[in-house]
């Protein structure tokens, strides 16, 4: 995996790369910003000890992996990236709520916004910041603003956990343009952000990374220099069990990707001859599994496992056992099977084994496939289970499946008939002359609503396609039928 794709992950232009003799180690749980420094500018000098995920940042927009909504020609987001005449940046946004789940590239933008337009920049923290550090950097950049007119990027990271206070003292360098704000938050903003500070902000949606965005982040990471210089060489098995581990955020795909290059690289012999060197270490999926303590769920999706889990699944939803069903769905989940695919089986089942006897089931499927694929993953597998729990524990009946497939077989088979004369098209002319429509009786205007006449062709009179169960809702619908057929067939025999 040698070859350089397009990718999320780069380092600042200026950052120093790292050697490929520099040792992989597994890093503890920290800030992704804890091993850089300022540089003059206020950009952060990536050090060879830098995690991976920062040393791999993007330089460009080319190199972010993506967002390509966001980053059409002319859009606000690349006027704000791209160097600009004085007259075009007066026109560009002065303040943007970057929206999106973690390790969707939210602060890789705000660097690139600064590192790119030769902009100053100053970080804040939601969670340690307070008000007087929020005006000391905006009374900073009023100064270099009127001095020498330096530009200032003021990005704050976790933007809804600020107070109504901290956020309304952001509002004046907002208005008149002292800082170019850019805030990210993975909640809602239109919970989590105040109006008026909205109002000023242009809010800029990131999508979740798709697994092949991810998949070239990672190879790009393997591949560079700044990365792991061609040091391990990752095998298919190992790459998938990574992806699906990721869920699609790159920066905690980077990470497991250098805990597990890390855990090789230590294994290997010490005092290796030096064509040895040469050749890449070897990542396979044990290596993954031991570097991160999860195992691999043995899930191929193009194989007999795919079939066998879902057709378990399914089976287990049918036969009432929910726990089972949310056993199955788990094993999907964790395996990275598409979310939209289960949801559609589940859609499927609300039909054909539960059916009239809870027809709320097909509700909650339709309405669990929509949900799944407007939030995706992690928080679609809530979703899912709460449609599983419902179609395990619902009365069950297949009457409607099997009404539908019984009328089936008799058109395919040729028991068709034609049409009665009454039930047929009088709305042209000349087709009273034909007969039709004469005699027909207007349901509406009978008692119950029932008009006693032949609806099915002469051939098929008096079959019967629908036959409800005893259970749930369909108990209802039986006892129904049973007051409706002889209204409707008064001459048959009961």
């Amino acid at each position: 995996m040698r070859v350089r794709p397009h990718g999320w992950c780069g380092a600042a232009e200026d950052a120093p790369r790292q050697a490929a003799s520099v040792p992989v180690r597994r890093l503890p749980a920290v800030d992704l910003f804890d091993a850089v420094q300022s540089t003059a500018q206020g950009l952060p000098e990536i050090s060879a000890g830098a995690p991976l995920a920062v040393r791999m940042r993007p330089t460009s927009l080319a190199e972010v992996a993506g967002q390509e909504h966001l980053l059409e020609p002319g859009s606000p987001l690349r006027r704000l990236v791209e160097p600009q005449s004085p007259a075009a940046r007066r026109a560009a946004p002065t303040s943007v709520v970057l929206w999106g789940p973690p390790g969707t590239g939210k602060t890789t933008l705000a660097y690139l916004i600064a590192a790119t337009s030769g902009r100053r920049f100053v970080e804040l923290s939601a969670v340690t910041a307070g008000v007087k550090d929020v005006r000391a950097v905006i009374d900073e950049a009023r100064r270099r603003l009127v001095t020498d007119g330096t530009e200032t990027v003021l990005f704050i990271d976790e933007v809804h956990r600020f107070t109504r206070t901290q956020q309304d003292a952001l509002l004046p360098s907002v208005e008149n343009r002292w800082v170019t704000l850019v805030a990210a938050t993975t909640e809602n903003p239109s919970f989590s952000v105040n109006g008026p500070l909205l109002s000023r902000s242009l809010l800029l949606t990131l999508h979740p990374l798709s697994v092949d965005d991810v998949r070239g982040l990672v190879r790009r990471a393997v591949a560079d220099g700044r990365g792991l210089a061609a040091s391990v060489e990752l095998e298919q098995e190992a790459e998938d069990h990574l992806l699906r581990l990721a869920g699609g955020d790159a920066r905690k795909a980077l990470t497991i990707l250098e805990a597990a290059a890390g855990a090789a690289l230590s294994a290997a012999p010490v005092g290796r001859a030096e064509d040895e060197a040469a050749v890449p270490v070897v990542v396979d999926l044990a290596t993954v599994e031991r570097a991160i303590d999860v195992a691999a769920v043995r899930y191929d999706r193009d194989g007999d496992q795919h079939y066998d889990v879902i057709s378990a699944f399914i089976k287990s939803v049918r036969g009432s056992d929910v726990d089972a069903a949310l056993h199955y769905l788990a094993r999907m989940i964790a395996a990275g099977e598409d979310p939209r695919f289960i949801a559609r089986r589940i859609v499927i089942s609300a039909s054909e084994d539960v059916g009239m006897a809870d027809p709320s089931a097909l509700q909650t499927a339709v309405a669990a496939a929509q949900a799944v694929a407007l939030i995706g993953m992690p928080e679609a597998r809530i979703i899912l289970a709460e449609a599983v729990v419902h179609l395990a524990t619902a009365p069950k009946s297949n009457a409607a499946y099997l009404g539908i497939d019984r009328a089936l077989a008799d058109v395919r088979s040729g028991r068709i008939g034609s049409v009665p004369p009454h039930l047929r098209d009088a709305h042209y002319a000349g087709a009273q002359q034909l007969g039709h429509g004469k005699g027909y009786v207007y349901a509406h205007d009978e008692p119950h609503a029932v008009a006693a006449q032949q609806y099915l062709p002469d051939e098929l009179v008096g079959t019967r396609y629908y036959e409800p169960s005893d259970r749930g809702y369909e108990r209802q619908v039986s006892e129904r039928l049973e007051r409706i057929r002889p209204l409707l067939h008064p001459d048959e025999p009961r």
